[in-house]
């Protein structure tokens, strides 16, 4: 066959392919276009589909029949993890949602799982434990007689089975009426399978009762799911948020200027840098899944490739801003001193930049696999590592204020040779093909891709860090003492994130199933945890407003400073934990745009004014910088809960099977 066939061939299969795709990943239809023509494009150049990548057979349960058969009622077909992102702030906008990315055979078999729960819970399907053998089958003698019976009948039937088959074989293919005597057995394996009990007669009886309406829950259920979704992640942000933590836990010891300097550094170095990097790869969020979920494994290797390298390449404009930071602070910042630190904490990092760009495309590919959990595995050796490392260098080796930048890039370093390390023994080299020139093509459809997400990134890391730049023009100690309420807003927005997070997946699976009246249950669960939740970040705060502000500096004016505001973050807890379970609930029903409106306005139009009109205006200072965002969390909190009140969770569900079956 000559070459210009194989590919007209090859690109064919890529489109079908394509077309079999049931969701977006990301962005709508709009990204799941560029992502197969993406595809398509990589595959032009190849002979066919590579050995072991069977564009059909190698789907699972996400492409061809298995997606026609789920799509519509399975909790498989709407499965949806978190992105965790090491040192992020506290994503604000209520459309960020979560990677959508196609299911693995082990999320295929957690599916079946609660599938199988939910029709035992509403007595569809025999009780887990209920059949019981006998007394007599426990025995030695009634096990034999149980296994000669079982044997024999196998046999007998067996032997009828064949003798069956060898009379429609001579009679021409004629079709022969099943008797007592037609093999049970057709497998062979000499156990009987139980229909309801298997995952083919758990998807039956599932759609069954989908389309009687017999499936409930209770709130004890969907509390118990929240539950066990949310703890992990709660677990892997507390300790990616730790890696910051820990910086200005150290440092600010140091002195109030030190405290000051490793705030503005970081924050310079999250809004030039970081949420660059971050808001790139969230590319990969569509071209890895994508890619995956078409039976082309090795191209996520590709795309992985090429995000590294265009990654590197930005970063040599982020380097020269770093290398020009103090500068550029000094021009903006009243405080030189400060300013000349936090250039200084600034130019360090350019060593980690590298580093840290290779980790935030490298655990894009991991999850496009479907290996979530890799991440924490990396965040759990690293974090103490970073801890560990600050310690002996700011204060074993007595570096001060510049042991903390070293121990940051050391981490940064670090985390994605772990992450290789993880690949290259645990899983995940099936999608590894070797270094490839293609990496160097076909960048179009990944930039074009990666800047909204650029856009949306750098709005959410804006607003908060709008606050730490804004408190340096009142005094050194109040840029301190910003810095000090920031990181426990942080710290304590580790909890409601989460869940909303868990409600968004549990939401989504619902609707998508086709069952209301189960995510309004859910609904109202995650409203009466994450009222739990913010009451109990209240209490925490108020209660020792006086001694947490000890833990992150000894300058008494910085913590006089930071208790006296701690009362009003206390006070906007529970708005916060409303706030984000609301953009959850929002992200789960398919309306995570109308979150993204609300919060931008909130924020934007309502919070910064504010902020700024009672912080300098009314020279409320470090008060009135916080009265905004704690008023918009209010509003943000109110409307969307109104909102999702007023919705219809009917209408919701018809809009996700009408996009399914769009699909």
């Amino acid at each position: 066959m000559s070459r210009p066939i194989k590919r007209q061939q090859s690109r064919q299969s890529v489109e079908q392919v394509a077309r079999s795709l049931g969701t977006s990943y990301r962005s709508g239809q709009h990204a799941m276009d560029i992502a197969e023509q993406s595809i398509a494009r990589d595959c032009e150049g190849e002979d066919g589909v590579g050995e072991g990548e069977d564009l059909e057979g190698g789907l699972s349960r996400t492409t061809s029949h298995d997606r026609a058969g789920l799509s519509q009622h399975s909790m498989a077909g709407s499965y949806r993890r978190p992105s965790y992102v090491a040192g992020a702030p506290r994503p604000f906008l209520g459309a960020q949602q979560p990677e959508r990315m196609a299911s693995s055979e082990q999320e295929r078999e957690a599916a079946i799982k609660e599938e199988r729960s939910l029709l035992r819970d509403n007595n569809l399907i025999p009780p887990k434990h209920s059949r019981r053998t006998s007394a007599s089958s426990n025995t030695a003698s009634g096990k034999a007689l149980k296994r000669y019976a079982s044997t024999s009948a196998f046999s007998n039937s067996r032997r009828k089975s064949i003798r069956l088959d060898e009379e429609a074989a001579a009679g021409g293919g004629d079709d022969v009426e099943p008797t007592e005597a037609t093999s049970l057995l057709p497998n062979g394996d000499g156990e009987s399978e139980e229909p309801e009990d298997s995952a083919e007669g758990i998807d039956r009886k599932w759609e069954e009762a989908i389309l009687n309406g017999s499936i409930k829950t209770t709130w004890r259920r969907e509390a118990k799911v929240l539950i066990q979704y949310s703890a992990p992640l709660m677990l892997t942000f507390i300790l990616q948020n730790s890696l910051t933590l820990t910086s200005v836990f150290t440092v600010g010891h140091i002195g109030k200027i030190e405290l000051g300097a490793v705030s503005l550094g970081s924050m310079t170095a999250n809004i030039t840098g970081y949420a660059v990097y971050h808001g790139l790869a969230t590319s990969l969020d569509t071209l890895c899944a994508q890619a995956y979920g078409s039976g082309r494994k090795k191209l996520v290797g590709l795309q992985l490739q090429r995000m590294v390298f265009f990654l590197w390449t930005i970063t040599i404009p982020i380097a020269i801003v770093w290398l020009a930071g103090s500068r550029i602070l000094a021009a903006i910042v009243p405080e030189k001193e400060t300013a000349a630190l936090a250039g200084l904490y600034l130019k360090v990092l350019i060593l980690g930049a590298p580093g840290y760009a290779l980790f935030e495309s490298a655990k894009r590919y991991v999850q496009a696999q479907g290996r979530f959990a890799a991440t924490m595995y990396v965040l759990l050796i690293c974090a103490p590592i970073n801890v560990f490392l600050h310690w002996l260098l700011v204060w074993r080796l007595n570096m001060g204020f510049i042991g903390c930048p070293i121990a940051v890039v050391i981490t940064e370093t670090l985390m994605p040779f772990l992450l290789f390390l993880y690949v290259r023994f645990f899983g995940g080299m099936e999608c590894w093909d070797g270094f490839s020139r293609k990496a160097f093509k076909n960048w179009g459809p990944m930039i074009r891709l990666a800047l909204p997400g650029l856009v949306m990134v750098l709005a959410e890391f804006l607003a908060f860090e709008i606050l730490t730049l804004s408190s340096s023009w009142i005094s050194a100690e109040h840029l301190a003492a910003n810095t000090i309420l920031q990181s426990l807003s942080v710290l304590t927005y580790q909890l409601p994130f989460p869940l909303s997070i868990a409600a968004s997946t549990r939401v989504a699976n619902l609707i998508g199933a086709t069952l209301p009246e189960a995510a309004k249950v859910t609904a109202r669960v995650t409203f009466i945890v994450g009222t739990v939740l913010g009451v109990f970040n209240m209490l925490m705060l108020s209660i020792f407003r006086n001694y947490i502000p000890r833990l992150y500096s000894n300058d008494p004016d910085v913590i006089s400073l930071a208790a006296g505001v701690l009362p009003l973050c206390a006070a906007f807890q529970l708005f916060d934990a409303l706030a984000a379970v609301s953009n959850g609930l929002l992200r789960g029903l398919g309306k995570q745009e109308i979150g993204g409106y609300i919060n931008l306005f909130a924020y934007y139009a309502i919070a910064m004014p504010i902020s700024f009109g009672t912080g300098f205006g009314l020279h409320w200072d470090l008060y009135g910088l916080w009265a905004g965002p704690a008023l918009a969390l209010g509003l943000v909190a109110g409307i969307t809960g109104i909102y999702i009140w007023r919705t219809s969770w009917q209408k919701a569900s018809e809009e996700a099977v009408k996009r399914n079956e769009a699909g």
